[in-house]
């Protein structure tokens, strides 16, 4: 199964990136329920995941709920990557937070929707950061 995102191409007449960062939501529904009930493995699935978007692993935390369901989250360079799964609907709700234009968080999306073993998915991409407001915020802050 391969996901893909697309993306609004930004118009710019600066080399400069018009954004701090990306910031995509995923849903994947229809997971393996065997997995989304494995802390170990959820939590080897995110840090793969980071691995495969090329972003550097800072540290990560990860807990198992009773009766079910994992909450974790890969604290990477670049900033984050959380998720939240409910084995007994199936489901899983994933964060994917690049700052700057290291890392592929598209590359982390398609792993996880194939190691969730997930039959669909929902996915929203959010730019953070919008340079040209942050700057004239910052000459009104002067």
């Amino acid at each position: 199964m391969t996901a893909t995102l697309t993306e609004t191409p930004i118009p710019s007449t600066s080399k400069a990136p018009m954004y701090l960062g990306r910031q995509i939501l995923a849903e994947y529904y229809g997971c393996d329920s065997d997995v989304l009930h494995d802390n170990k493995r959820i939590e080897e699935l995110m840090l793969e995941a980071a691995r495969q978007a090329h972003m550097t692993i800072v540290e990560s935390v990860f807990h198992h709920f009773n009766p079910y369901g994992v909450s974790g989250a890969v604290i990477i360079s670049e900033s984050h990557i959380t998720i939240h799964t409910w084995p007994e609907h199936n489901y899983a709700a994933v964060d994917l937070f690049t700052c700057g234009e290291e890392g592929d968080p598209q590359a982390a999306f398609s792993y996880l929707l194939e190691g969730l073993g997930a039959n669909h998915h929902s996915v929203s991409e959010m730019k953070r950061g919008y340079m040209p407001v942050l700057r004239r915020e910052a000459m009104l802050a002067r």
